[in-house]
This record gives structure tokens, C-alpha cells and sequence, in this order.
């Protein structure tokens, strides 16, 4: 059986030790070390990855307490050097611990119990039994745990068998069969699992509770401790020093001059809401002189699909039963009608011809282009169907 230097030196990211055999799992090559720092994945927490002999650890499988590694190629000889990544491998103690921590924090604040973990390389979360998690519980949460990390809290982990569980707080107790292995943080919280941990809270760094999500009537939060909270911190902090550079202010004059430029954009939001139904009111005008009848076909420059909607109401407003509107920079083409062509059939049909996308009911319909020069030629193909699916003429 492989000694499982994971357990009992989890700060070991190098060492050399012996080959016991090579032999194939599921049709793979697979080591076994006499001993092994490579903790395999379980608890909510990845594997390790590292080298045997600069051969490449792909996976590790964990069978009856061996402990098989997956290579490529066996290594050479029956000694090997053994290196693991000594930063994943913190990464994980500091949020695995944290988690801990965390779960037994929200517990003893809230009376919320964790249902999952997930220790993931961008993100690290717990579900709790909540629906809801305030701003302002975070906060008490965050403190609190970060409290308990400053007072470097003991961490001890070790092996219990049933009668001793009997006598242990266990936050939960999980139905397995022989030896739990038990992590203990000192009068904070005791709890089976199998990770890799750190000697105290105080290894854990920090930690920094992220964002909540609403997740099947839970709520998962998302958190960082050590150095990976580190990192966000720096990230954070060089974000305001550029927002308060561009300013030109101080970063606690950030959040006034946001707010000024809301205002102001709210406003200016207003005044070019107001110059476009005043463009809109005089383009209809000059349009329904210029085109007599029941229809109104114009090609713009420059128009949003929402400005060609808005357009198309007050072409309707003025008497116009067809309208046709085309925006060349949007390649977007709308047709609105309140006569006896069906908009969304017309579209699909002038569209076979185009490599254009598009549809919509019977009232309106609307067509995305591939470039300006298809945006003028499916505006003017569809102005001669509409025109000669119509029985009113006013373009000829």
C-alpha cells in the first residue's frame, strides 16, 4: 500500500522514492510509488498534477487504498524524483480549509448548513440551504471568518473509528463504512474529509466572499482565500487606480463622478430620444408628399431596427399602409404593412434569392443582410414585390 505523503507531509512537493511496480489500469499505464504526495481528486477537490522521473502525471485512481498513476510512459529504472505543482496544491489547502471555515461560520451565524462544495480553477463555491444571503450577512460572514483566520485557529486532521465518532462534533456525519478521516479547526468546527488541508487558519491568508447566485432554492456563494483572494485584490485595486487616473480624481471621488455621468447621459438619453420623433415627424412629412398613395419606402444611411420600428408607427400614423425601411449600416431591412400582404411570408420569400436571415408575423417583418451592397438590392427586390403583390401603385 502506497504511504500517502498527502496526509501526513502536505507541504511535500518534492521527494524521491521508489517504483513498486508498473501494471495497466482500464487500458492504461498506471505507477505505483512506495510513496506518493499526489493527493487524487475527492472531497470537492482536484488532483494534483506533477512529474515521476519528468514523465507526466495524467491522472491518478484511488483503489482499495492503492494508488495508481497514470502516465504516458513508465519511467525509467525503480527510483524516481517526484514533483508536484506546490502553488495548485496550496491553492488547495487554502480553499479547502476556507471552506471549512466558512461553512462553519455561516452555521454558527445563521444557522445555514453547506450542501456542496466545488473547487473549480476560476471559481470555488458552497451551496447553502438558503434562498436568500443579504449584503449585509456577507459582510458579518466575511469578517467573522476572517477573524477566526487571524487568530491562526489549529487545524488537526486524523483518523476515528465508530466509537470515537461518537464522541466528536461532527457537523455532519457522513454513512461510510471503517475509519472517518476527521479535520478539526480548533472551537470552530469538526468535520469527516478527505482533502489536503493547512496547519491553521492563519495559512489560509484571507478570504473574500465574491457574489451570490440563486441555485435551485439555494444559494451558491462564491469566495477566494489566500492567494488567489490576493490576486483579486490586485486586479481590483488596479481597476479603481486606472478609473480614478481617467477622471482625474481621487478613487474615493469615483463613485460621485459615476453618478454624475448617469445623470448626464440620462439627460442627453432624453434630448436624443426627442431630436429622433422630431427627425421622424419631418422625414414622414416629406415622404408622404414625395410618395403619394398607401405606401412609404425609404433606405437610410444610418438607422437602428428600433429607430426603422419607431419610423414605420408614424408612417402608419400618417396614412401609410406599407412601409419598407432599410438601414445600410444595420443591414437590416423592415417591412410593416396594414393591408392584405402578410409581412413575415413576403420577407421569406423575397429572402430565397439573398443569403440574408429573417421573418416575422403578418403585420411586420424584418431581414439581417449580409453586407450594404445585399442590403440595397434586397431593399429594392422586395419594393417591387410589395409593389407588385399590392394593387394600389403609388411608386410608378
Amino acid at each position: 500500500m502506497t504511504e500517502k505523503l498527502y496526509y501526513t507531509s502536505p507541504k511535500t512537493f518534492e521527494w524521491q522514492t521508489e517504483i513498486v511496480r508498473c501494471t495497466v489500469i482500464d487500458g492504461r499505464k498506471a505507477v505505483v510509488l512506495k510513496e506518493s504526495a499526489f493527493y487524487p481528486e475527492g472531497g470537492g477537490q482536484p488532483s494534483d498534477i506533477g512529474t515521476i522521473a519528468s514523465v507526466p502525471v495524467l491522472d491518478l485512481i484511488e483503489d482499495e487504498n492503492e494508488l495508481y498513476h497514470i502516465v504516458s510512459e513508465y519511467p525509467a529504472g525503480m527510483s524516481a524524483n517526484c514533483f508536484l505543482d506546490g502553488r495548485r496544491r496550496i491553492d488547495h489547502m487554502q480553499h479547502h480549509s476556507g471552506q471549512h471555515l466558512l461553512s462553519a461560520v455561516c452555521l454558527e451565524l445563521f444557522g445555514y448548513e453547506t450542501e456542496s462544495f466545488h473547487l473549480g480553477a476560476d471559481t470555488v463555491t458552497i451551496d447553502l440551504n438558503t434562498p436568500h444571503l443579504s449584503e449585509d450577512q456577507m459582510t458579518e460572514i466575511e469578517n467573522k471568518a476572517n477573524h477566526y483566520i487571524f487568530e491562526n485557529r489549529k487545524i488537526r486532521t486524523f483518523f476515528a473509528g465508530a466509537d470515537d465518532l461518537k464522541n466528536l462534533p461532527l457537523r455532519k456525519v457522513p454513512e461510510v463504512d471503517g475509519p472517518l478521516r476527521i479535520v478539526q479547526i480548533d472551537g470552530i468546527d469538526t468535520s469527516a474529509c478527505c482533502g489536503t488541508h493547512t496547519a491553521g487558519t492563519g495559512e489560509i491568508g484571507q478570504m473574500k466572499l465574491i457574489k451570490t447566485e440563486k441555485q435551485k432554492g439555494r444559494i451558491r456563494l462564491h469566495f477566494k482565500c489566500g492567494f488567489r483572494a490576493f490576486s483579486e485584490f490586485q486586479q481590483a485595486h488596479s481597476l479603481v487606480k486606472h478609473t480614478a487616473r481617467f477622471f482625474q480624481s481621487s478613487q474615493a471621488e469615483i463613485p460621485e463622478r459615476l453618478h454624475s455621468i448617469d445623470q448626464e447621459m440620462k439627460h442627453l438619453h432624453k434630448e436624443l430620444e426627442f431630436l429622433k420623433a422630431e427627425n421622424a415627424a419631418l422625414l414622414t412629412e416629406k415622404i408622404t408628399n414625395d410618395q403619394s398613395g398607401k405606401m412609404a419606402a425609404v433606405l437610410k444611411e444610418r438607422s437602428s431596427l428600433k429607430d426603422l420600428q419607431f419610423l414605420a408607427a408614424k408612417f402608419h400614423e400618417c396614412g401609410k399602409d406599407i412601409v419598407l425601411l432599410g438601414s445600410i449600416s444595420e443591414h437590416a431591412v423592415l417591412f410593416s404593412q396594414k393591408n392584405s400582404i402578410h409581412a413575415g411570408h413576403t420577407i421569406r420569400e423575397c429572402l430565397k434569392e439573398f443569403s440574408g436571415k429573417g421573418g416575422g408575423s403578418e403585420n411586420q417583418a424584418q431581414a439581417k443582410l449580409a453586407d450594404s451592397n445585399e442590403t440595397e438590392s434586397f431593399f429594392q427586390a422586395m419594393k417591387e414585390q410589395i409593389i407588385h403583390a399590392s394593387k394600389d401603385h403609388p411608386l410608378n
